[in-house]
C-alpha cells in the first residue's frame, strides 16, 4: 500500500485510542495500533488481555466505545462484519465457521452469490478457487465435501473464502491449535506467500515459538492495554512472557532425571466401540511406572479422549487395565468411584464440561468424586461444610487460586485458576496415577508455569503420570518418555531427548517417523 506525502508507506491498519468496556469491566482500554501493510503481525497476551476483543472490534462483531479505525489511511466505520469485508478484512476463527454437508465450492461462495441462480455463481468460483490456489498453495479438491477434509485442509477452505471476498488483511485466531507441525509448517508457507503478495496477516497465537518464527512484528496486550510493540528480530520469547505476566516466567521445565520405579499402569489390547460401531481404540499397550510422566501426543480426535475416558471411569471399553498388578473392571457401574479407590485421579480434558458444576462453589467443586472421604463428613447423613471450607481455602493458597475464596460458584473465576481447582482436587489426594488431559489448554502463561512445576513435583514424589497433550511444547518439555497416538493406535514411542517436532509430527499424521 503506498503512497502518502514524502514517500512514506501508509499503514494497512490503524487503531487509535479503541476502549470498550462490558459493563464494569474495561476489556480494551486506549489501545492504539499500527499495521505495516506486507507484513505478519503477531498480538500475544494472556487470556483476558483484550486481544479477542480488539479483533471483534476490528471485524465488526462489536463496536467500540471511543476510538477510531482507519484502513488504508482512511477513517472506516466498521458497523459489522459485512462492512469489515467491504473494508478488505477477512478472519480465520480457530473454531472454523464452516457447513460440514456442502462442498467446499459452495461454501466459499456462501452469501456472496451472484444473483438467484448459483449456477454462475459456482463457475464464476471455481476458475477463482484455481488461480488462487495456483498463486498461494492453497490447493483444496473444489467438489469435496467439508465433512470429509482434515482439520488442515478446512482451515485451507477459510482463509480461500477470505480471499475469494478479495481481503487484503487477514485475521488469523491461533490458527494452529489443531494442525500437526507438518500442517502448521504450511500454513506458515501460506502466509509468507500472502505476505509476498501484498496481503497483510494478523496472528493471535499463545505459541510464542509461533511468533518467532513467523512474525515480522509483535504487540503485547497485558490486561486490557497494549504494553509494548517490538520488532520480532530484536525480542525473544522470555522478553515477550515477562511483558505479557508482569514478570519473569520459566518457558521450559529445568527438571530431574526421573527415576522410574514400579509398573503402576499397565494398559494391554485397550479397545472402544463409539457409539455410531466405529472402533476409536484398536488394541492400545502401554505402561506408566512411578515417577515418570508418560506423554501422549497426537492431532486431537485419534483417541486420546476414548483413553482418558476408560482410564477415569467415563467410558466404557474391552481389554485389561491393571494398577498395582490388580486389575480393574472395565463394565463396572460405580467406574469412577471404583477407579479413585484404586488410586486414579483424573483431571479431564474439558474442565467446565468434565471437571465443575459452573454454578456450585468453589468448595462443593473441591470435594467432587470423594464426598465419602471421612475427613468431609460429620457423621454418615451429613457433611461438614466448615471442614470442606478450611480444607479448600488450605489448597487455594497452596495452589495460588486467585481470588482465594471457597465461597465463589467456579464460573467467577478465570480458566487458569478454575483449571487450578481442579488440579488441587486430584493433586492433593497422593493418587498413585494421575491422568491428566489437556493440563495447560485455555491457560495463561503465568499458570502454564505453576501447572508444570506441580506436575514435576508429584512425579518427583513418586506418582505415576499419564499426560495427554495436544501440545508439542508441552510434551516434550514434561515427558520422561512419549507415546504418539494416531487413529486409535500407538504409533511408536519415543525419549524426549532423542527425537523432534518433525519426527512426532509424521507419526502423528500417521506415518513411522525416523528409525526408532
Amino acid at each position: 500500500m503506498a503512497g502518502a506525502a514524502g514517500g512514506q508507506r501508509v499503514p494497512a491498519i490503524e487503531l487509535r485510542g479503541i476502549s470498550k468496556a462490558f459493563g464494569p469491566v474495561q476489556a480494551n482500554r486506549d489501545i492504539s495500533l499500527t499495521v505495516m501493510p506486507g507484513t505478519i503481525h503477531g498480538i500475544v497476551g494472556e487470556n483476558g488481555a483484550g486481544k479477542s476483543t480488539l479483533m471483534s472490534i476490528l471485524y465488526g462483531f462489536y463496536k467500540a466505545d471511543a476510538g477510531e479505525i482507519r484502513i488504508g489511511g482512511q477513517p472506516n466505520q466498521i458497523s459489522d462484519s459485512q462492512a469489515a469485508i467491504r473494508a478488505g478484512i477477512g478472519m480465520v476463527f480457530q473454531h472454523f465457521k464452516l457447513v460440514e454437508p456442502f462442498s467446499v465450492l459452495e461454501n466459499v461462495i456462501l452469501g456472496v452469490e451472484d444473483g438467484r441462480l448459483l449456477r454462475p455463481s459456482l463457475a464464476r468460483a471455481r476458475g477463482a478457487l484455481k488461480r488462487l490456489a495456483e498463486d498461494y498453495e492453497l490447493h483444496v479438491d473444489p467438489d469435496a465435501r467439508i465433512e470429509d477434509l482434515g482439520v488442515g485442509m478446512k482451515q485451507r477452505v477459510e482463509i480461500l473464502k477470505a480471499l475469494y471476498r478479495q481481503a487484503d488483511i487477514l485475521i488469523l485466531d491461533e490458527p494452529t491449535g489443531v494442525l500437526t507441525p507438518a500442517e502448521a509448517d504450511h500454513l506458515f508457507r501460506i502466509l509468507e506467500n500472502l505476505k509476498s503478495q501484498g496481503k497483510t496477516i494478523i496472528l493471535i497465537t499463545h505459541k510464542l515459538r509461533e511468533i518467532m518464527a513467523i512474525t515480522d512484528t509483535v504487540s503485547v496486550m497485558r490486561r486490557g492495554q497494549m504494553v509494548a510493540t517490538l520488532e520480532t528480530a530484536q525480542t525473544s520469547p522470555g522478553e515477550l512472557a515477562e511483558l505479557m505476566v508482569g514478570r519473569k516466567v520459566l518457558l521450559h521445565m529445568d527438571k530431574k532425571p526421573a527415576a522410574p520405579g514400579r509398573t503402576v499402569l499397565a494398559v494391554e489390547n485397550l479397545r472402544v466401540t463409539d457409539i455410531d460401531g466405529v472402533e476409536r481404540l484398536r488394541g492400545v499397550s502401554l505402561s506408566v511406572r512411578a515417577g515418570e510422566i508418560l506423554g501422549i501426543a497426537g492431532v486431537a480426535g485419534n483417541g486420546q479422549s476414548q483413553l482418558l475416558g476408560v482410564l477415569g471411569g467415563t467410558l466404557r471399553g474391552s481389554g485389561t487395565v491393571r494398577i498395582e498388578g490388580r486389575e480393574i473392571d472395565l463394565a463396572a457401574r460405580d467406574a469412577g468411584q471404583s477407579r479413585r479407590a484404586a488410586g486414579i485421579a483424573h483431571v479431564p480434558e474439558d474442565r467446565q464440561r468434565e471437571g465443575l458444576v459452573m454454578e456450585f462453589l468453589a468448595w462443593e467443586n473441591m470435594i467432587f468424586g470423594y464426598h465419602h472421604d471421612p475427613a468431609c463428613q460429620r457423621n454418615r447423613a451429613l457433611m461438614d461444610n466448615a471442614a470442606i471450607r478450611a480444607m479448600t481455602a488450605e489448597r487455594m493458597a497452596r495452589f495460588d487460586v486467585r481470588p482465594p475464596d471457597p465461597d465463589l460458584p467456579a464460573r467467577s473465576f478465570s480458566g487458569g485458576n478454575q483449571q487450578k481447582i481442579v488440579l488441587a482436587r486430584e493433586i492433593e489426594r497422593n493418587p498413585a496415577l494421575l491422568i491428566v488431559g489437556q493440563p495447560t489448554r485455555g491457560v495463561d502463561i503465568g499458570a502454564i508455569e505453576f501447572i508444570h512445576q506441580r506436575l514435576i513435583a508429584l512425579r518427583d514424589a513418586g506418582a505415576a503420570i499419564l499426560l495427554v497433550s495436544v501440545e508439542l511444547d508441552e510434551i516434550l518439555s514434561l515427558s520422561d518418555r512419549i507415546a504418539v497416538m494416531f487413529d486409535g493406535r500407538i504409533m511408536g514411542e519415543r525419549r524426549p531427548e532423542e527425537t523432534d517436532e518433525k519426527d512426532l509430527g509424521l507419526m502423528m499424521a500417521g506415518m513411522r517417523g525416523k528409525a526408532a
